[in-house]
Order: structure tokens, then sequence, then C-alpha cells
């Protein structure tokens, strides 16, 4: 039999100090968060930090909110970052997007429980809006074996218990990614399942005041890691012997000694790697007079992902006038790109009114020309004309959403290829470009 864990602890702010974010002030605490590095460079910034109470009651009641508009039950969550936005809380994410042990049901009356791993239960405690904390959502072969179908049951019976009981009469349940025998079970407890992505991907969509205090942390956070990344390549490129691996790894460590979490891909390479684009970084020494272009995709501090992407030129001599021309017109798409930026803007618009990539670029433009960012890569997608299907994404922009704009401009046979991205928020009149970092004086023909 299953034993539920039930805490009823709460944050104390009489306990001692707490932080700027409203965190307590606890070295030995459960919760992660940014170091002491990312609260210096900040406050020296003079950026204000979020009030992560308040954000965290911000994402549940927008959770609950979008649960009750559709007249649903409740939503059952399975994605490590649903689970994140849902409770602020992580254990192994990496791990648990290929091993889903982790479960969060958010009812339509706001009540929500999580199904953590059996040994630690205590990992959401510091988050009062978690009322319960249970274990037995782990649906996957390598863990159940040829019974998961039992375990399965046993969990859908608990789900189906819990809104009788918070949402009485109601089986319509939105689940966003479950495994095959989950789906089932629950199905066999008549629930109708409902589709759960769409309901978190627009209940994300919209970030709070306190989530944006978060994101500019964050995306200082990240810039100043690329800065020490670009300080590290100049450096010791010119010398031999660095591969693209070391470059990347720099970026790494600065994110993590700043309580930043993991990067999502390995976008960086160099020279003749750069095209085609997507091809991983290596073990490739990079040479002296050669493009260096990343994308970062980086999960920074509070979980907050800072995805941009710039293309350095390396070396002691001029770049090419082709790569300097490419660079330009990569630079005019994003910054043209940005300015069909505002409220009430139709997302398909900005596909149809896109500025136009030279002809040389088309086949090897990037998937998409621009897409939400949140705690990862998010809704909306903004995809090229020729790419668009219609009606996917007929929806309008509105204040508070955060989009990156980007380009991949890489010529057809080519051997470079010029990558850039901003990040941008969506403001009650127009938008603001929340990305500092410059973009190479060199490349751009103006030093």
């Amino acid at each position: 039999m299953n034993t539920h864990y039930r805490d009823t602890r709460k944050i104390d702010p009489t306990r001692g100090a707490t932080l700027g974010d409203n965190t307590p002030n606890d070295a030995d605490r459960v919760e992660i968060g940014p170091t002491q590095l990312a609260y210096g460079e900040w406050a020296a910034a003079g950026l204000e930090l979020p009030d992560l109470q308040v954000m965290r009651r911000y994402r549940w009641q927008r959770l609950v909110d979008h649960i009750v508009a559709r007249d649903y039950a409740g939503l059952l969550v399975f994605d490590p970052l649903n689970i994140r936005y849902a409770t602020d809380s992580t254990n192994m994410q990496l791990w648990n997007t290929h091993n889903p042990f982790r479960a969060v049901l958010v009812c339509a009356d706001g009540y929500m429980v999580i199904w953590d791993y059996k040994n630690s239960p205590f990992l959401s405690s510091f988050n009062p809006l978690v009322r319960e904390a249970r274990s037995g959502a782990d649906l996957f072969y390598f863990d159940r074996g040829d019974k998961v179908d039992v375990a399965a049951d046993a969990f859908s019976n608990e789900v189906r218990v819990l809104l009788e009981e918070h949402a009485p009469g109601n089986k319509r349940l939105a689940v966003d990614k479950i495994m095959l025998h989950g789906l089932r079970a629950l199905e066999a407890q008549g629930f109708e399942i409902m589709e759960g992505e769409e309901l978190t991907e627009k209940a994300r969509s919209v970030k709070g005041p306190d989530e944006i205090k978060a994101m500019r942390c964050a995306s200082h956070a990240c810039e100043t890691a690329c800065y020490a990344m670009e300080d590290y390549a100049r450096t010791k490129v010119p010398g031999g012997g660095i591969s693209e691996d070391d470059i990347w790894a720099v970026l790494h460590a600065e994110n993590i000694r700043r309580g930043g979490e993991w990067i999502e891909t390995r976008l960086l390479t160099s020279g003749p790697r750069t095209n085609p684009w997507f091809q991983e970084c290596g073990g490739r020494i990079v040479q002296n007079n050669e493009i260096v272009a990343f994308d970062t995709d980086l999960v920074s501090s509070y979980g907050i992902c800072i995805d941009i992407s710039r293309t350095w030129w390396i070396g002691d001599q001029p770049p090419r006038p082709d790569m300097v021309d490419t660079m330009k017109h990569a630079h005019e798409h994003i910054m043209t790109n940005m300015e069909m930026l505002k409220p009430g803007v139709n997302i398909q618009d900005l596909s149809r009114n896109t500025h136009v990539l030279r002809p040389e670029f088309q086949k090897g433009k990037y998937g998409c020309l621009m897409h939400g960012v949140g705690l990862c890569d998010e809704w909306p997608l903004v995809a090229y004309p020729d790419k668009m299907v219609e009606g996917a994404f007929d929806y309008e922009l509105e204040p508070g959403m955060t989009l990156c704009v980007e380009v991949l401009a890489s010529p057809e046979g080519g051997d470079f290829s010029i990558k850039l991205e901003d990040q941008v928020l969506i403001t009650e009149d127009g938008y603001e470009n929340l990305t500092k970092y410059p973009f190479d004086p060199r490349l751009m023909g103006i030093a």
C-alpha cells in the first residue's frame, strides 16, 4: 500500500533572514538557487531580484485558471519542465526526461500533488502550494518490468480518488506526456484524456512580473558566461591546441558557477564545421582566423532558459568580405523581424511578413524565425512562410510573452555559417530586446 507523505510545513519568514529573492537564507536548504557570485553580479548591475514566492503562486494560478477555463477536472503532467513550472522543484532533471518517475496533478480547485522518487518526497517541501508528496508515477519498463500495468493501475486509481474529491463529477483530465500503460490505465478509470500540452504551453507563454525579473537575472548570468567563453577563445585559439569542446566547456562551467542548471544542446562549431549547421561541437582544433558560432540553449539561474546565438571571428587577420556581407544580412534579418513585435500581432502574420533571406541562404535557413522561451524553448513557433501550416499558430501576441528572434545565414555549398539570436520581451506597446551581448564588430565591418 502506498503511504502518502503530507507536508504541512510552510516557509517561515521569521526563520532568520531571507535572501533578496524571498527565499530562506539557509545554506543547508533543499531548494536550489543562484550562487553568491550571481547575487553579487546582479547587485552590481542594478538588477531587481524576483520574489520567488510570488512567482510560484503566479505560475500555479495560471495553471488553475487554464484548467477551469477549459472545464477540466485537473491537469496531470510528467514533463520535467511542466513539473518545474507547477512546483519550482527539481529532481535529476535530465535523467527524468528519459525515465519519467515524477508527476504532478493540479486539480481544478488548486489542490496540487506531486509523485516523486520514493526516497525524496522532501524535494518540494519548500513550496506550500504542493499539498502532498507521494511516489509511484514511475511507469517505464526499466523500473517496472513486466508488471508496469499493475503500477499504472495503482497510480491511475490514486488520480481518480483525488479528482473525485477535488473535482467531483468531472472526468475530463488534461495530460501532457505519459507512458502507454499509464494512458490505458487512466482511460480504464473512465477519464476523457485531453491535450495537456496545449494547456501548459499556453499557460507558460505569458510571463508574470517576477518571471521577467528572473529572466533578466538569468540573461545577465548567461551573457557573463558568454563573455568568459569569448575571452577564453580569443586568448587561447591563436596559440593553438584549443578544441571546440574546450571553448564550450567554459560556458558550462560559468553557467554552473552562477546557479545555472544545464545546456540543452552542443551547438558550437568552428570554421567549415559551421556549414551545414547543427553539427555538434567536438574535438576539432580551432584555427586562427576562423569563425566560431554557437547557440546557448542554456538553462540558467532560476531554471530560466536563455537562448541566444552569436558568431565570432577569431584571429589576427580581418574576415573575408563574403563573411562580413553575410553577417550584415543576417543582422538585418533579425532586426527587421523584431520590429514587427507588439501586442495584437497575429503570429501567422509574422511568418507572412518576414524579412526575406537572399536565395543563397534559403536552403540552409533555420527551422523557424522566432519561438517562445521560458523554462526552455516554448510555444509559439513562428515558421518561415514556406514551412507555415495554416491555422497551426492562429493566435495573437500578448504582453509578457518572450520570444527568441533568430537567423541562420548558411551559404549553400559554403564553408561557414552565421548564427544570430536575441531574446525579446513583448511589452504593453511594443517590445524590449533583453539581449545586451554585442555582435562581433569585425564581422559587422565596423572594426
